[in-house]
């Protein structure tokens, strides 16, 4: 299996030294959830640098990792990764979403993103899993994820369908047709470098967002078991 890690921005130049930049992180959340004997190779592209597939069958599969821009900015990189994702839906050709491109994927296949009434979402963040499926092995019934995010979908795509959702992010995770998966949260973070995010928006968050956050670190997270349900969504996508 090859996943192709359509990258849309980078870790800060300071926190790279400790965890790396995101396809890195992908790459090793990932791996860890191969079943013994099972091999991935992975290939990144520098998306906000222009760098996209020339085909939609380079990779098996393609990833769209976290960014802090906004779906709806006016950026020309952002215009050749919309319409790569309308190929590869055209295409019914295995895509995953993760916040940044969760929000996109809603964005541009009929729904909306925007910035959330909420606010901030950080730290630890639980979403009720709304009907179990085949790919969800193994099974929790609440997934905890690492959250950093102020936008969020607010009107989904006609054909999706909603797998994860709380009060506070009602679609947190989707399928679109058995070849598009989507999550708001962050399977690849951990909680290190969460709480060095934080850290670093503690004005930005205030100070009841920054606590709260901070303190839900002591929670369980489940980017093991997300990482398997991604792999088998994936291959569950190419039969």
């Amino acid at each position: 299996m090859r996943i192709g890690i359509l990258k849309v921005d980078s870790v800060r130049e300071e926190f790279q030294h400790e965890f790396g930049d995101y396809p890195a992180m992908f790459r090793a959340v990932l791996a860890n959830a191969l079943a013994p004997g099972e091999t991935i190779e992975f290939r990144d592209y520098d998306v906000e640098h222009g760098e996209l597939p020339a085909r939609v069958d380079e990779c098996d599969a393609y990833l769209i990792t976290g960014s802090r821009e906004s779906v709806y900015n006016d950026l020309p990189w952002l215009e050749e990764l919309k319409r790569f994702i309308v190929m590869l839906d055209a295409a019914r050709h295995p895509l995953i979403g993760i916040c940044f491109g969760h929000q996109l994927v809603a964005h541009v296949l009929g729904g909306e993103t925007r910035a959330a009434a909420v606010g901030w979402g950080v730290g630890v963040k639980a979403a009720a899993v709304l009907e179990a499926k085949p790919w969800m092995q193994p099974y929790v019934p609440t997934v905890n994820l690492l959250a950093s995010h102020k936008d969020q979908v607010a009107r989904l795509p006609a054909r999706a369908q909603v797998f994860a959702a709380s009060d506070y992010c009602p679609y947190g995770g989707f399928t679109i047709d058995g070849h598009i998966f989507t999550l708001q949260g962050h399977p690849e973070f951990v909680k290190d470098y969460s709480r060095a995010l934080m850290n670093m928006r503690r004005e930005l968050l205030g100070e009841h967002v920054y606590a709260t956050g901070v303190e839900s670190l002591a929670q369980p997270t489940h980017e093991g078991v997300v990482a398997r349900w991604i792999l088998n969504f994936i291959r569950q996508a190419m039969v």
